[in-house]
This record gives C-alpha cells, structure tokens and sequence, in this order.
C-alpha cells in the first residue's frame, strides 16, 4: 500500500542548468530515448528535453528518438510565460537527427523544423531576452552547428585552384541549418539582445568553434557565417581584437602548414570590411597583419580562389595609408610566381591597380627591382604575360610615373624590348613591343639612342665572350679525345670519338 501511494506523489523536478555550454550534451545517455515533451508544458524548470551526447567524431550527430511532440504555439499563452516557452522550445531544437537518410525521423524532423520557423518568428520580436534564454539560445546553436569535418570531407578541395571545375559537396543537413543560422543571426541581430549579458555565452570559445565552421565544403553554409561572424563582430567590441588574431591564425596555417582550407575568401572578405573600419593613422598591429598575412597569402597554389577578396584587403590598406605602397610592391616581388603564368596575370593586375595610387617617392624606392621583373615579364613565351607587361604602357598614370624615371627605367626595359622585337613568336607581342619603343624614343629621342647603343655594344661583348667560351670547349673535347683510356677513367665524350669503346 505505501510504495502505491508513493508512487502517485509528483516527481521533483530537476535543477536549472549549468551556464556551460560546454554541459549541454551531458543531459541524456547515447543510446538512450528522451521523453517526450508534452504539449501544456512550456515552463522552463520542468519538462525541459535534453540533447543526446554528441561524440566529436560525429560529422552529423544523431540521437535515437522515439517521438517528439509540438510544444503550444507562442499566442495561445499569456506574455508574462513566452520567455520560459520559448526556453523550453529552444530545448526541444536541441535533439539532433541523422539527415544522411532522408527517411528516417520524418515527424519528428518536421516537427523541430516548425519549432525553429516559430522561434525565427519570435526572435525577430521586440521581446527583452533573459539571461537564461540567451545560454539556451547558445546551447542550442552549438549542439546543431558545430561538428567536426572528416579527412575526406576535406580532401575533396585540397588542391583548391587546380579543381575549379569539381562540384562543391552540399550538406544533406542544410534545410534544417540554414534555419537554424536564420536564427542565429536574427538572435545576434537583435535590439533586444543584451551585449553584456550575451558576451558571457558568445565567449572565445564560441567564436572559435564558429570559425571552425568556414572550412565547411558548402558555399551555402559559409555565406551564412560570414554575415554572422561580421554581425559578432560589430555587436561585441570587447571580442574584436580576439576575433582577428583568431582569423590570422587561420591564415598562417593555411600558408605556412596545410595550404587546405575552404573558407579564406569569406574570411577575406569579412577583414576586407574590418579594414575599411580602421582608424588613422593606422596601429603598428595592423601594418603587421599586412606584411605577415596578406603579402604571404599571395604564395599558395589556390590564390586564384580568393585572389578578388585579397586584393580588396591590400586596396584598402593603400587607401587607408599610400606610404605602404612601396611595402606592398616589395612583398608581390619576393613572392613572385617564376613558374607559374596564371599566377604572373594576377600579380601584373594587382600590381597595375597598386601603381595607379602610387606617389612618385614610393614608386621612385621600388623602380628598378619592379621594372627588373616588367623586363622579364616582357620577355615571357607565355603570351598573355608578355601582353600584360606591355598593357603598362596603355595606362596614363604609369606612362606618367615612367616618363619622370625614364634615366632609370629605359636602360632596364630597352634589352626586353629589343630581344622581343628581334625573336618573339607573337605577332600581338610584337606589335605591342614596337609601340612601347616608339613611346620611349618620343620620350627622350636622345636617352633612347644613348640606351640603344649602349646595348649594342653590350650584345656585341657577349656574343665575343660566347664564341671565346665555344673554341675553349671545342679545345677541351679534342684534347680528351686523343688521351687514352685506361681503367676508369672517366672521358668526355664527343662527335669524333663516338666509336671509342668502354
């Protein structure tokens, strides 16, 4: 009779959670089935459904769940309860489910994807958000977004520029996290946000697992972080130099160690917006992150993926400070691709917008490593950098800078455009290398012939040291090959001592 009537008294309810998010998993056993929610049960102490453990190999956390059921819609309860029912939904959200099997878990798939359209609703209100809601909120969004990538999720963009024509890999989950970024977003948006409050849960270790989140292969979920990240970053100052130094890492991984990441033109393009938020004159911290992160981003392979961002980001340096011109055309040299053409356009392109801003005492300190490189570049049998170098001369500001150097630069460019006049292969190039002559000898008809001549005598000095070098060795062959030979020793081989045998 007395364990009957024992087992008619209410349960006690459990304890509040702990404002860790990093307890939020600890609520129900893997392999355990939570209990389902009932649908008058809204308030935040009890009846609050808990997250199955993720283990962190998970690339798509999945629970065993018998059934969920919709909790009452927001309207059909007095206002003073919407905050503990909108706690007790966003708990509901935080059951996860295997979306790589699109048959499984139907009713209770829909029936969080209505929870979270309602809480997208609700966000995008005007209600005050409570302490509490704000560590829910988090909680929520750290058990459905972040997870952990598999080596072969990455290895598909591995080589980055080189497969530009391979498909992206789309997320099967995506439907259900674009919600869930939708009200990430809105929550963070949000003028009833408290920043003072939220920062405790939106902390370094959030933002990190966030930023992690960018080396996802879909397009769609990157695009959704960058707007999120950018919107962290305008609402929470307190964060904001932790959030570049965060971001710096990421490059310096990428171009010192791995060279594999997915997410750089998006993390780019958000600092291309820091930048242009920076005050002058600029902080030695940022002239720093110029140098040793932008300049080096121009070394990997795959700079053709996010080489628009990284120039923006270097444009707005410029802009913000010209005096870092000279920086930046001495970074593009010492990083200069020898081997590689499709590198060379991009580095000729960056390096014609960096010269239009120029000023003449910069442009004067790089001038003869700079046009060193334009006179090789001239001189490519790749075609199109040939034509690109030659481009230069089409430009008015160049052409201006070149005309008041000319002393300097004409005898470094006369030998490039000479050997291209006498042997190139392209017509185009040609064409283009007899215009810029004749611009050099309008310039300054006596500095050209002066150059013109010094050439020659130069070319004829060569071509004597080269046929002195041509009978040396001719000696060198026909006095090895009258010497015997005997045991090993070695013998160089010539035209007429083709028939001695070894």
């Amino acid at each position: 009779m007395l364990k009957q009537f024992l087992s008619k008294l209410p349960r006690k309810s459990g304890k509040s959670d702990s404002p860790e998010l990093a307890r939020s998993n600890s609520c129900t056993k893997a392999g355990s089935t939570p209990q389902p929610h009932r649908s008058n049960s809204f308030n935040s102490g009890s009846g609050r459904p808990c997250a199955p453990k993720r283990t962190s190999s998970a690339v798509f956390p999945a629970s065993v769940v018998a059934g969920i059921e919709p909790l009452l819609p927001f309207k059909d309860v007095p206002s003073s309860e919407r905050m503990n029912l909108f706690v007790s939904k966003v708990s509901l959200c935080c059951v996860t489910f295997d979306f790589t099997d699109p048959a499984k878990n139907l009713i209770e798939k829909d029936v969080k994807r209505q929870t979270l359209l309602e809480l997208l609703d609700f966000v995008s209100g005007s209600v005050r958000f409570s302490e509490p809601a704000i560590l829910a909120m988090c909680r929520m969004c750290a058990v459905n977004l972040f997870r952990v990538f598999p080596p072969n999720y990455r290895s598909t963009s591995s080589n980055g520029g080189e497969n530009d024509d391979d498909e992206p890999m789309f997320d099967p989950a995506w439907p259900h996290l674009q919600i869930v970024y939708d009200v990430l977003l809105k929550f963070i948006t949000s003028s009833c946000l408290d920043a003072k409050v939220a920062k405790k849960y939106i902390d370094h270790s959030f933002i990190l697992r966030l930023l992690d989140l960018f080396d996802s292969e879909d397009p769609r979920e990157r695009d959704c972080l960058k707007t999120i990240l950018h919107r962290v970053y305008g609402k929470f100052m307190v964060h904001r130099p932790f959030i570049r130094k965060a971001i710096s890492n990421i490059f310096y991984r990428f171009v010192f160690e791995t060279e594999k990441h997915n997410g750089i033109a998006e993390l780019l393009e958000i600092f291309g917006s820091i930048i242009s938020g920076f005050a002058l004159p600029l902080k030695e911290e940022h002239k720093i992150f110029l140098w040793r992160v932008l300049i080096p981003l121009h070394k990997p392979k795959s700079l053709g993926v996010y080489f628009q961002q990284l120039s923006f980001c270097v444009s707005q340096f410029i802009e913000k400070e010209p005096k870092l011109c000279s920086t930046v055309v001495g970074g593009l040299l010492k990083y200069w691709p020898i081997t590689n053409s499709q590198k060379e356009l991009m580095f000729l392109g960056e390096l014609e917008e960096i010269l239009e801003a120029i000023n003449m005492v910069e442009f004067q300190k790089v001038t003869v490593p700079l046009f060193w490189r334009i006179g090789y570049c001239i001189n490519s049998f790749h075609f199109q950098v040939a034509e690109r170098a030659l481009f230069f001369w089409n430009n008015d500001q160049i052409v201006n800078l070149i005309t008041h150097n000319r002393h300097v630069i004409l005898p470094i460019i006369l030998p490039a455009l000479e050997k291209n006049a006498q042997n190139h292969w392209n017509h185009a190039v040609l064409n283009l290398t007899i215009n810029v002559r004749k611009m050099f000898m309008e310039m300054d008809d006596q500095l050209f012939m002066f150059c013109h001549t010094h050439f020659k005598e130069e070319e004829a000095k060569l071509s004597v040291l080269a046929e002195k070098r041509k009978e040396a060795w001719e000696r060198l062959e026909n006095a090895a090959s009258r010497q015997p030979i005997t045991g090993n020793t070695a013998v160089l081989v010539t035209p007429l001592a083709t028939s001695i045998a070894y």
